[in-house]
């Protein structure tokens, strides 16, 4: 078990192990789901747009639409 400590500004840092096992680096986007009495936090990658693909029935123009903005968002360095 890892413990993490939360700053006063609300911040973690989540430990390299971690970061390399997930691919997590600067910029990555997380996703972050209160499940009860805990919290999950999942990168957010091409695989998860995939997986959420349909949920809101736009055929797939939404998933298109953030990628090309994460895109974006990088070559801009955001």
């Amino acid at each position: 078990m890892i413990t993490i400590v939360v700053t006063t500004k609300g911040q973690i840092v989540i430990p390299s192990r971690i970061r390399k096992k997930l691919n997590i680096k600067k910029g990555t986007r997380l996703y972050i789901e209160e499940k009860g009495d805990a919290l999950i936090i999942k990168p957010v990658t091409s695989e998860y747009f995939s997986r959420m693909a349909g949920v809101l029935g736009t055929k797939g123009k939404l998933t298109k639409a953030l990628l090309e903005e994460r895109v974006r968002d990088k070559e801009r360095g955001s």
